[in-house]
């Protein structure tokens, strides 16, 4: 059985959401790979979209990319458009598919990485703010889209492995970090 803690999933967001921000005013335009950028906007929605979906998911999806919009040259509206569909699309479940599968989660925020990338860099291309479509897709999505996927990694670990870990109740326990079932299933190997 697990318990909702509400509060704590409040927390929880707002300590990421505190974290994406500042890495995205402090760290990413100091940091490029070519002409792209890591977008800790999208690390952010894809993160509460993947724990919570539905409703909360595009909404996060949505506040991350009007402070993106905000904070960069961008017309205003583009990155909260494409943070709200891809939070969409990744909340699908509306269920935590962060919690015990990295491969799955890292897969899927691939796929909306280079999506989000793709569309916003385009989109760019159409109001003039880059040269060419060579431009925009080869020096500036694909090195966004690369740069956002390594910086999410730290991300994944921490809400598969390290999050999913401390959060059951029941009857597997958390006492240490391997529980009350596992213990008593390794005591039980061992014949002990």
């Amino acid at each position: 059985m697990q318990v909702a803690d509400r509060n704590r999933d409040m927390r929880g967001t707002v300590v990421l959401a505190v974290v994406c921000l500042v890495l995205q005013l402090a760290l990413a335009p100091n940091l490029g790979l070519g002409n792209g950028r890591a977008n800790f906007a999208l690390i952010f929605s894809a993160c509460v979209a993947l724990q919570s979906g539905g409703t909360r998911g595009v909404v996060a999806g949505f506040l991350a990319g009007l402070v993106f919009d905000l904070s960069s040259t961008a017309p205003l509206g583009l990155m909260a458009f494409c943070l709200s569909v891809s939070s969409f699309a990744l909340g699908l479940e509306q269920r935590n598919r962060m919690a015990g599968d990295l491969g799955t989660t890292m897969a899927l925020f691939s796929a909306a990485s280079l999506g989000v990338s793709l569309v916003f860099h385009l989109a760019m291309l159409l109001v003039g703010q880059t040269n060419s479509i060579l431009d925009a897709i080869i020096f500036r999505a694909l090195p966004t889209a690369v740069l956002t996927i390594v910086f999410f990694v730290p991300f994944a670990y921490y809400y598969s492995r390290v999050r999913a870990a401390g959060a059951g109740i029941g009857g597997a326990g958390t006492i240490g970090r391997g529980g009350i079932g596992r213990s008593a299933a390794r005591f039980g190997r061992r014949g002990l």
